[in-house]
């Protein structure tokens, strides 16, 4: 993490929040003295970290797929604080898989939760910042939204849906003439948070892949978003030579991606389906950082001795 910064009567939403880089951002900014609201649908585990993050914590169960529980998470941070600064839409989940093996039903949930999410909370966020002309909107990517990968159509469909609804609000935010609104996009690389345990899973293997970020990078870049706007950020050196590569070399970069995502999932040890937290969360995955590093190193070690 950077440096503290005095945060005091800042107030920021957080979803996505009872695990993974909503935690960490979550934590980072109640320690840095704001206002902390935290939605998830894990009501116990947002609870819990209300109470050791303080008073300036709230916990509000949110399900971000559904427009009213959405609202009432912004009704419910302007009542205890008056009004919200910055809204982190942060919540999403992932499938693995042929496309053809998923459940419709898993594939249309997922887009309610990544992309559908991504709407209400960006509407909800946009009047909120207009009625009280300022405010900072910080919309979750990823590098897949310009370097595709199989295996993930889905999931990839609703990280560029999610480019271009955040591109276009902040061209839009620009040409309103509003100044002090700030939209603004991460794109992380693969970074080692509970998302694989929290995946929608179909693909036979478990989910290893590699090489994998620290999520503290991501959090951190996150929340200096805060202090300096931009339309939108590559974090890591992974992600920025990923994207660069998919502009010089579109077609080989696709297919190297494809092949080396194939490659370690086949090299996985096997894994039965499931829908992950796709309807409904599941209780692992409750930390910052994942365990996809340590199961990487295993893998590999594997590897070596065959």
């Amino acid at each position: 993490m950077g440096r503290k910064k005095d945060r005091q009567g800042l107030t920021v939403v957080v979803t996505g929040a009872s695990s993974g880089f909503g935690k960490g951002i979550a934590e980072q900014l109640a320690a840095d003295g704001a206002n902390v609201v935290l939605a998830a649908r894990r009501t116990g585990l947002i609870e819990e970290l209300a109470a050791e993050l303080g008073d300036r914590a709230l916990a509000v169960t949110t399900d971000v797929s559904k427009q009213e529980e959405v609202a009432r998470l912004m009704a419910a941070a302007e009542s205890r604080f008056g009004k919200v600064d910055v809204w982190i839409n942060n919540a999403g989940l992932g499938i693995m898989g042929s496309f053809t093996d998923v459940p419709l039903d898993d594939m249309l949930r997922l887009v309610d939760i990544n992309l559908k999410g991504m709407v209400y909370g960006s509407h909800c966020a946009l009047r909120h910042f207009k009625e009280n002309r300022s405010g900072t909107l910080i919309n979750m990517s990823s590098f897949i939204s310009s370097v595709p990968l199989p295996f993930g159509a889905v999931y990839c469909a609703t990280k560029y849906g999610i480019a271009g609804l955040t591109a276009g609000l902040h061209l839009e935010m620009e040409m309103e003439g509003w100044k002090d609104i700030h939209v603004c996009m991460v794109h992380p690389w693969v970074t080692d948070t509970p998302w694989p345990e929290h995946s929608g899973n179909y693909s036979g293997h478990e989910i290893t892949l590699g090489p994998v970020d620290a999520p503290e990078t991501v959090i951190a870049a996150v929340i200096d978003l805060i202090d300096r706007p931009q339309e939108s950020v590559e974090i890591g050196i992974k992600s920025k030579a990923a994207i660069v590569s998919k502009q010089m070399m579109p077609h080989i970069t696709e297919k190297l991606n494809g092949a080396l995502l194939l490659e370690m999932l086949k090299a996985a040890p096997i894994a039965k389906n499931t829908s992950g937290s796709i309807h409904s969360p599941r209780p692992e995955g409750i930390a910052v950082s994942g365990n996809m590093r340590n199961r990487l190193k295993q893998q590999l070690r594997k590897g070596k001795q065959h």
